[in-house]
């Protein structure tokens, strides 16, 4: 196994860029290659930086592998959206209404139609964004929750039929 050793000229790049950085995965990715350059041990930095040792070496070969460029880049996106929030709220208009007037809606129903306006299923997405835009799952009652059982209800009736003996 061999150690990357990281040269001088790649520690002032590192340093000097981890100081203009302002997000927090980059610069624990960065921290990694200055301790290393620092001379402290995987164990030590790991334990520092909340990585296991395997973990910082993967770290230091990538680093030397790709670049401080390309290394220090932000690779996590965000806003996986398959629409703008207003073509969302356009979409969601049509089973508002319905729900305004008491329709019964299904998620199967949602899903169906979300798929077809984006042209490919999204799997779970749509729950997210129902659940993103409010929506929640009310059912029906089987039963009324103090309703009486059906003893209570045959002793309770005024009317029985009376025979002659």
């Amino acid at each position: 196994m061999t150690k990357h050793i990281i040269t001088q000229e790649e520690y002032e790049a590192t340093k000097e860029l981890a100081s203009r950085n302002k997000l927090k995965r980059v610069d624990k990715r960065l921290q990694v290659v200055i301790l290393r350059y620092e001379g402290k041990k995987d164990e030590e930095i790991g334990a520092k930086l909340g990585y296991v040792r395997k973990r910082v070496s993967q770290l230091c070969a990538e680093f030397k592998k790709v670049g401080l460029e390309e290394y220090s880049r932000h690779k996590y996106g965000g806003n996986h959206r398959n629409m703008s929030v207003e073509d969302e709220a356009d979409f969601f208009q049509q089973f508002e209404e319905k729900a305004a007037k008491g329709q019964v809606l299904t998620v199967a129903e949602i899903s169906e139609a979300y798929f077809e306006k984006i042209g490919k299923p999204a799997h779970n997405g749509i729950y997210r964004v129902l659940h993103k835009r409010g929506w929640r799952t009310i059912m029906p009652r089987s039963k009324h929750p103090k309703k009486a059982s059906d003893e209570e209800i045959e002793s309770s009736k005024k009317l029985k039929k009376f025979t002659k003996s």
